[in-house]
């Protein structure tokens, strides 16, 4: 290419993406907030809250740059984004309320604060106007980037064969999230972007054969993960987006080589597991399975690139297109008859696999088959427990539930199995236990209201605009359905773009028509600029006309500054409460560093950290954890009932200050605090146990106990 061809490409680029953000310029803060969701994606999808509180800051900054830089008319915005951004707001001050009425105060609070991130993020995306290609630069971005890490994730873990330890939990990839099932999802919310976007026309060619290739790259690093959710996610999205989404035929044309592709890498990306399973070489199968999606990817973004750039460069007459699209139709049918068929024949009498996987989920781990792939093992897990738990909680509280985050010490009180669940791995019965009927209904309205918006959006003029739309909430949806039975809504990495994909395609929706006071170079004044200008005669000799739009002016300003003076009130509000859990956790992870050579220092650290957050027990709890190990019992029993002030159902706090009373020879003491440590944790086995020593009259060695409880909980991680 010659430098004036280069410098003409180079200018037609900067010149598109400098209209696309004078058309939206809400475009800027949402590119910052993306970039923000890939930093979560590199280090536990932004589950620590010391990760998404400050995150949370600097949404509601971005928001609020948005509001006073860019404006917000909101006769503008559509009804139906009114109501989901009402419906949403609605149930985050639900959430904050079962403060309350929480068993665990200081977790209801971290679960309304994530809600409250979530409301922010979807009013950012949501509220102001987009436009295909502005959309289209916001949805690229984030499929690429994520595209880029997962890349760089397979081309870490095969530099890293010999030490999977950190990367792997048994067979199963958990970097970078920390939980299989989490980063399975991360590359499947891009990937369905990826794939949706891929099929649109009016993408250059070369993109559209990167979204291609790296959507193989994607699902087969998801792949690595070996998630039994997304295996059954998979084929419930695909229903979902032959039936609701448009461009049936498009959509088919582009999957047949994308699937190909996965299809032809996956036998190589599961023998990783299954080397990995049975301590074999694991090397040699990593390399050639990094190979293989690597290899995938590429000729499969080829040959996606290469139909591209022909489609585009050749016009059809309407005729060829038909006949085109009927055989493309065809193809459909046929395959999908294909895949029903050899589904049934792969899986067998389609009656027995369902009464298997019911009875797998029934009877959890134990009951899924010990050979083969855990793919195809059975359904076998806690969950069907958790739900039941869930449920039970739900009927015991039907109005507003337990609580925000409040379902850990509910299943220790009434689960069967051995596992310790903090939420119950279901955003749906996450919204029923903890928020009942009130937050459901308000959760079902508002993502009612926000479908809505979208489905008028995927009806638009603009085809870009609309191949945008279907491939947010393909994203979305993909969240959504998998989060259905696991426990997603607690990863801001991945409920903060699910949010934001469903705002972007809400951006899309048709706004109402209204004339804009504008520059001399066309460009949108800022409304303080239309107000002043409103206001001011521009031509001489013309007055302001008496009468009712004048004299309803000064009625409308001192609605405006109060509207003006609620928002910065919540604005204040919203980052004091994201502000002090945040701060608090650094003191109280700042503690636990210092504490072998510093215990002083520790224990001022955790009383600021129970300053900063007056409703969690934390800080007393690892500071009387701190005190055993220094065989401070006094301090240690004093710090526990600190705790137990703020958390009265408490089982560990109960448990080790009826160990210090037995230690200490108050058997009378020892036995009340442990039958109520037995009752709030039944099945505890280091409880029953203590309480058996002291109703024996024996005494409770607390250094064993603390030692065998470390020993559990670092089984657990």
């Amino acid at each position: 290419m010659s430098t004036s061809a280069t410098k003409r490409a180079s200018s037609g680029v900067t010149g598109g993406l400098a209209a696309a953000l004078r058309e939206a310029p809400a475009t800027v803060p949402a590119l910052l907030v993306l970039a923000l969701f890939v930093v979560w994606a590199t280090d536990q999808a932004g589950y620590p809250v010391t990760h998404w509180a400050p995150g949370g800051l600097i949404v509601l900054g971005l928001l609020a740059v948005a509001l006073g830089v860019v404006g917000l008319r909101a006769s503008e915005v559509p009804l139906a984004v009114k109501i989901a951004v009402g419906c949403l707001a609605g149930y985050t001050v639900l959430s904050f309320a079962s403060i309350l009425w929480a068993a665990v105060p200081g977790d209801a609070w971290e679960g309304a604060n994530r809600t409250l991130l979530y409301l922010l993020v979807f009013a950012l995306f949501a509220l102001w106007p987009q436009r295909g290609r502005s959309a289209a630069l916001l949805l690229g971005v984030w499929v690429v980037a994520m595209i880029g890490l997962a890349a760089f994730v397979a081309l870490r873990i095969n530099a890293n064969a010999g030490h999977l330890g950190q990367m792997f939990l048994g067979e199963r990839l958990a970097y970078p999230t920390g939980y299989p099932n989490a980063s399975a999802a991360q590359w499947l919310m891009a990937f369905w972007p990826a794939l949706l976007l891929a099929r649109s026309e009016r993408l250059p060619w070369a993109l559209r054969g990167v979204l291609a290739g790296g959507a193989v790259l994607l699902a087969e690093v998801a792949l690595l993960s070996q998630s039994r959710g997304s295996l059954y996610a998979t084929p419930v999205m695909l229903v979902l987006v032959f039936v609701l989404l448009p461009g049936r035929v498009r959509t088919f044309a582009v999957l047949v080589p994308v699937a190909v592709g996965i299809g032809a890498a996956a036998p190589a990306v599961l023998h990783v597991g299954d080397r990995l399973q049975h301590d074999g070489n694991v090397t040699t199968a990593l390399h050639g399975a990094i190979a293989a999606i690597f290899v995938a990817a590429l000729v499969v973004g080829l040959v996606v690139a290469a139909a591209a750039a022909f489609e585009q460069r050749r016009s059809y007459s309407a005729s060829t297109a038909a006949r085109t699209h009927r055989a493309l139709a065809a193809l459909a049918i046929l395959a999908l008859a294909a895949i029903l068929a050899g589904g049934v024949v792969v899986a067998g009498n389609p009656v027995r696999r369902i009464e298997h996987g019911w009875h797998t989920f029934k009877a959890g781990y134990s009951a899924d088959s010990q050979s083969g792939n855990r793919l195809v093992s059975g359904l076998g897990s806690n969950r069907y427990d958790f739900y039941r738990v869930a449920l039970n909680e739900f009927a015991a509280h039907p109005l507003v539930g337990i609580g925000a985050d409040n379902f850990a010490q509910q299943y220790l009180r009434y689960g069967h199995g051995d596992e310790t669940p903090h939420y119950p791995h279901s955003v749906e019965l996450r919204t029923l236990t903890q928020t009942g009927v009130i937050g459901a209904l308000l959760a079902l309205v508002g993502l009612a209201a926000a479908l809505l918006a979208s489905a008028r959006a995927l009806r638009g003029p603009d085809p870009l605009a609309r191949a945008v739309v279907a491939a947010a909430l393909g994203g979305f949806g993909y969240w959504a359905v998998h989060g259905s039975f696991d426990w997603f809504w607690e990863f801001a990495g991945l409920g903060g773009p699910a949010f934001a994909l469903l705002g972007l395609a809400c951006a899309l929706a048709p706004r109402a028509s209204a004339a804009r006071v504008t520059t001399a170079h066309g460009t949108p004044l800022s409304p303080t600029l239309q107000v002043a200008s409103a206001e001011t005669p521009t031509t001489a000799g013309v007055k302001p006309v008496a009468g009712r739009a004048s004299a309803s002016r000064p009625s409308r300003r001192p609605r405006r500054r109060l509207g003006i003076g609620a928002c910065a009130v919540a604005a204040v509000l919203a980052a004091l409460s994201l502000t002090a859990p945040w701060l608090s956790q650094l003191e109280v992870q700042s503690a636990a560093h210092v504490w072998p050579r510093a215990p002083q220092t520790a224990y001022a650290r955790l009383n600021d950290a129970a300053r900063l957050n007056p409703l969690s027990d934390e800080a007393y709890l690892v500071a009387g954890s701190i005190a055993l190990r220094f065989g401070d019992l006094a301090r240690a029993d004093h710090e526990f009932a600190l705790a137990l002030r703020r958390t009265p159902g408490d089982a560990y706090a109960t448990l080790e200050r009826g160990a210090i009373a037995s230690t200490e020879n108050d058997r009378r003491a020892a036995l009340v605090l442990l039958e109520r440590a037995a009752r709030l944790s039944p099945r505890d086995p280091l409880t029953g146990q203590a309480l058996r020593l002291v109703r024996e009259g024996k005494r409770v060695n607390i250094q064993e106990l603390n030692r065998s409880i470390l020993l559990n909980a670092q089984q657990l991680a």
